[in-house]
């Protein structure tokens, strides 16, 4: 059966959200939180964007945009072949990496457009991943707070601002205030349901406790049979991410991720 179109937004304005296959991991370090920013900033120039907000969850992006000179679907897919392209030729896999299309929705209101702003920015702090909002680096929250932001010039936080005073100053406390309070918000029908990440101790008392007798660090030396065995092991603890794995038993997340 046929796809339904996507309903055209009167505004261009959409919010937007991709989700990694089986709500796998599509983030495992900073290069790769980098490397889709990259490429959103390339085809904000190529399309003539306007990026309102992001967050750059684990398992998930959320991307606040204006259509620029073509339609929306066709620079969506662009930028997600672009990382999947990347991201296939790091970790030498193939297959899909996002679950399916991505959903959007239509931002047809001003009051609804910083609502959403506001629910992207609070996403890791309602997934207890951190307890502020600026407190997580992949997310435009910094840039709107005036703090420094990769990459430059992604952000187009003006319109936003401006709605809430024509002072900057002012915009930008009254702006922060809006975004820290308080909500019962609720976008695209979706639900945070990232899991809080184990800090490195917490996550090396997990693999501990599911090695049992064996050491850690006898882990990266046994035969690859043994060793893929319990790397698949570790993947599955929850909370415990692929690159945090990686450095509490000394191997590469190339190597986790292909057990």
């Amino acid at each position: 059966m046929p796809r339904e179109a996507r309903v055209k937004s009167k505004t261009g304005i959409y919010h937007i959200i991709w989700r990694g296959a089986n709500r796998q991991e599509i983030f495992h370090d900073e290069e790769d939180w980098k490397k889709f920013l990259d490429i959103l900033k390339k085809y904000k120039t190529n399309c003539e964007l306007i990026v309102y907000a992001w967050c750059l969850m684990n398992n998930h992006v959320h991307v606040l945009i204006k259509e620029g000179n073509e339609d929306i679907s066709i620079t969506m897919k662009r930028i997600g072949v672009s990382y999947v392209g990347y991201y296939n030729w790091k970790y030498r896999t193939t297959g899909h990496l996002f679950q399916d299309r991505f959903k959007s929705e239509n931002v047809e209101t001003n009051k609804y457009l910083v609502t959403v702003v506001r629910y992207i920015h609070q996403n890791p702090v309602k997934a207890g991943m951190v307890k502020q909002t600026e407190d997580w680096e992949w997310s435009s929250c910094r840039g709107y707070y005036g703090i420094d932001l990769y990459p430059k010039n992604l952000l187009d936080s003006h319109f936003i601002l401006k709605m809430f005073s024509v002072d900057r100053t002012m915009a930008k406390d009254r702006f922060k205030e809006f975004n820290e309070r308080k909500n019962s918000d609720k976008c695209l029908d979706d639900t945070v349901n990232e899991k809080r990440r184990l800090s490195d101790e917490e996550a090396r008392l997990e693999i501990k406790k599911l090695l049992s007798s064996m050491e850690i660090a006898h882990v990266k030396s046994l035969p690859k049979v043994k060793r893929n065995e319990v790397l698949r092991k570790v993947k599955a603890i929850e909370g415990v991410s692929l690159r945090q794995a990686g450095r509490i038993l000394g191997v590469s997340v190339n190597l986790i991720f292909r057990a």
